[in-house]
């Protein structure tokens, strides 16, 4: 049977004090309620711990067998249940790019010196998760770009809007242009994330700004390296502009588009928390900072 820590506290203490009314005294616990559960150990061991009578609580031999193991196991759990202390709580916090998450660098480290049992975790994910993890419950928070498959389902903070440009191969025709237009690009080959991440695809791929002209998929990928690759051997892609900034490739430019709405970035997090809530404190301060980047 399992038998709860507070069930062999109150063994002890009577074993120790060799009466209900000391035991009872000693643990702040009435005397009938300490009958109780003493009781209710033995029901559960199946033998009889003590012999009562006027005089007091006399251990049994199975009592004197339990008595003799009850302060190695508590002093164990005590241990355990320090070293869990001890331990450092944990935040997760997903993102897909840099150009999202470029400040909460200095937010993390300040919050680190204020809280040091808190440790953060920064997981990148790649573009077949646009939830950073929230959907898959691998963090506890996410900075992604919107929209993206399931984000009704969570809490979704909006933090600012980036434009969009278009990654060219080098060697294109509009490579050279200050800004390109974007029906000049109807026709291209375009690097397409999988189907399965549905309207952040169409996003990236700009479908509702296309006035019903068909998409040309060149190209599917997961990962910016695959993405610029495709880009270098013949595709075009929209890109936020941060990508000109974390991204390069000595065959790939990024030209500002026209014609394209922004991304927006925001800071998503589970509507219920199953896990130790992550610190308030925090998030509040990563979506202040990334909301005046």
């Amino acid at each position: 049977m399992d038998v709860e820590t507070r069930l062999l506290r109150y063994f002890a203490a009577v074993a120790e004090e060799g009466s209900l009314t000391g035991a009872a005294h000693k643990l702040f616990v009435s005397q009938p309620a300490l009958t109780k559960q003493v009781r209710r150990l033995e029901d559960g061991l199946g033998v009889p711990l003590f012999a009562r009578s006027r005089s007091g609580m006399a251990l049994t031999e199975a009592g004197r067998e339990l008595a003799a193991r009850v302060p190695v196991l508590l002093d164990g759990w005590d241990e355990a249940v320090q070293a869990t202390r001890r331990a450092p709580r944990v935040l997760r916090l997903g993102f897909l790019d840099a150009g999202a998450v470029g400040a909460v660098h200095e937010v993390i480290a300040r919050f680190r010196q204020a809280q040091p049992e808190w440790r953060v975790e920064l997981r990148q994910f790649d573009w077949s998760d646009p939830s950073a993890g929230l959907a898959r419950g691998e963090v506890d928070a996410a900075v992604v770009r919107l929209p993206f498959p399931g984000q009704e389902r969570l809490n979704v903070r909006e933090l600012f809007v980036e434009e969009r440009g278009v990654l060219l191969p080098a060697r294109h025709p509009l490579a050279n242009s200050g800004t390109v237009e974007f029906r000049e690009l109807w026709d291209e080959p375009f690097v397409a994330a999988g189907a399965e991440t549905g309207a952040w695809r169409e996003h990236w791929l700009a479908t509702e700004e296309r006035e019903g002209h068909p998409v040309q998929v060149g190209a599917v990928t997961s990962r910016p390296d695959e993405w610029l690759g495709a880009v270098a051997a013949g595709c075009v892609a929209l890109a936020p502009a941060s990508a000109a900034r974390f991204h390069s490739h000595p065959d790939v430019v990024f030209r500002p588009v026209r014609g394209v709405s922004p991304s927006r970035v925001g800071l998503a997090r589970p509507k219920v928390r199953t896990r130790e809530a992550a610190p308030d404190e925090l998030l509040e301060a990563i979506a202040r900072r990334l909301s005046r980047s």
